[in-house]
């Protein structure tokens, strides 16, 4: 695989990397690239910025929570067709899963990718210090090749003069500097970006000014250049219908160790390879499983979406479709039914306690989703839908499937996890290991049920979580590209 590709790292967050890497998307791709999207971690709101940027699904590329050995091939199904792959960062570069090294940091991503990485560094208050900063980034990692720097938030044509000449003898060069700019900020909440979803027409100008402050402060072509000097890369490509057969761990034809990083980062490149012609196309839907019997009509899953439920990771409807399901989108703040011939149902994260009254007043729906639920129908929640299940949110009425009220809370609760399916269910069976993340500012009373979905074992020990009839609902955010069982077992429980 001969992609052209970049990785936007920072030493620390609020550096300015969704800024760069959103902007550097969406000026290429008006520009007429296909760009490939990414995002390293778990987070799915950047990712959300980034497909409005491409007009293409944004990736996460997690190594916790899908495993070193998936980055390859999942980025390869990614950036299949395209002409140039972003992948935007973490915290800082080299901060990853906490205590346990360089897992899930940018820097591991970088060298597995074997991607050149571009630092943007928040230049407001140093001037010749940026020197030291960028050497020690630099030369912390000799695997990991830092090939630029962006200065973001210079506050003046002397502010700019003094850091350029401090770089001078660094070694690596300026690839851009931004001025600060206030006005085109992404607005926060208390779990960080407004998603997309929420305010599109708005989202729309605020990417387009980032693009153009990318335009204006950035050399394109030097990052341009510096993205086709990767080198190659020999990698399986992730497929969602090997994946949900078992076949390969989900690479066609099995997954192919990714060559050593060059331990010399200061090693010339070589002549950067040419873009070859590719298709651009988004990549074809996968190949179902056929696991229905003779007769029987593809079971439809309905997947929540609208502004209230904007977390899901792209893969998952992939697998979905790949495991024999027609998956239909449905938003709960504005249909009053659910997908005809629904069979199943998944509600995953969002915020649904900025849109507690508005869910609320949808009364048809909830008593629809707990007819279904009840009637032990395949539900899976995470986070957003199993508050939706709950019998109330912040003193608004859900849907009462689970007993429980959930509330806002003051304690962000944030975190990898490593956890256990305590018995058997429609997502996994009893003993299941798998990794996840919670990502919350919510607490439900009591927080888990008479059977809990998953047990805790790392950080922290606890249950949490719900299992009932056809319903598992948890505060766990999973990555299903990880466990592709957990989709051809949901559809499987749809199909029977």
């Amino acid at each position: 695989m001969t992609v052209p590709r970049l990785v936007i790292a920072a030493p620390a967050s609020g550096s300015g990397k969704t800024t760069v890497a959103t902007g550097l998307m969406a000026l290429l791709t008006a520009r007429g690239l296909a760009v490939s999207p990414h995002k390293v971690g778990p987070d799915y709101i950047d990712a959300g910025y980034h497909a409005l940027a491409t007009g293409r699904p944004g990736r996460n590329l997690d190594a916790y929570l899908c495993g070193t050995e998936l980055i390859g091939p999942l980025f390869a199904h990614g950036a299949s067709g395209c002409d140039l792959a972003v992948v935007e960062g973490v915290m800082g570069l080299y901060d990853g899963a906490a205590g346990q090294g360089e897992l899930a940091s940018t820097a591991q991503v970088a060298k597995l990718l074997r991607a050149p990485v571009v630092l943007v560094v928040d230049a407001s208050s140093q001037s010749r210090s940026v020197a030291a900063l960028v050497h020690g980034f630099a030369s912390w990692d000799p695997e990991v090749r830092i090939g630029g720097v962006i200065l973001n938030k210079v506050g003046s044509d002397r502010h700019e003069e003094l850091l350029r000449e401090a770089l001078d003898e660094s070694g690596v060069p300026v690839l851009g500097v931004l001025r600060r700019a206030a006005e085109i900020e992404t607005p926060s909440r208390h779990l960080g970006l407004v998603p997309v979803s929420e305010r599109r027409e708005d989202a729309v100008a605020v990417v387009r000014g980032l693009a153009e402050r990318v335009r204006v402060g950035c050399d394109v072509e030097g990052l341009l250049a510096l993205a086709r000097s990767a080198p190659s890369l020999e990698v399986g490509v992730w497929d969602a219908g090997g994946a949900v057969r078992g076949v390969g761990g989900g690479a066609c034809g099995g997954p192919v160790p990714l060559p050593a990083p060059s331990r010399n980062r200061g090693s010339a490149p070589g002549p950067a390879p040419q873009t070859p012609e590719r298709p651009r196309s988004a990549p074809q839907t996968p190949e179902r499983l056929d696991i229905s019997p003779e007769g029987l009509t593809v079971p439809v899953v309905a997947v929540a979406g609208g502004a209230a439920f904007t977390f899901s990771y792209a893969e998952h409807a992939e697998l979905l479709r790949a495991a024999g399901a027609e998956v239909v989108v449905f938003d709960p703040l504005r249909d009053e039914r659910l997908p005809a011939g629904t069979r199943g149902l998944v509600i995953g994260g969002g915020f649904p306690e900025v849109y507690a009254a508005e869910l609320g007043a949808n009364e048809p729906l909830r008593k629809e989703a707990a007819e279904l639920a009840r009637s032990g129908a395949p539900v899976a929640a995470e986070c957003a839908g199993l508050l939706y299940l709950a019998r109330s949110l912040d003193g608004a009425p859900m849907c009462g499937v689970l007993d429980a009220d959930a509330r806002m809370s003051r304690r962000l609760t944030l975190g990898y996890r490593e956890a256990v399916a305590v018995g058997d269910s429609v997502l996994a069976a009893a003993g299941t290991r798998l990794r996840g993340h919670e990502f919350h500012r919510t607490v439900l009373e009591p927080g888990a049920g008479p059977a809990p979905a998953w047990g805790l074992v790392r950080p922290e020990r606890r249950v949490e979580g719900f299992v009932q009839r056809g319903v598992h609902a948890s505060y766990l955010h999973t990555h299903w590209a990880a466990a592709p069982g957990m989709a051809r077992r949901f559809v499987e429980r749809c199909v029977a």
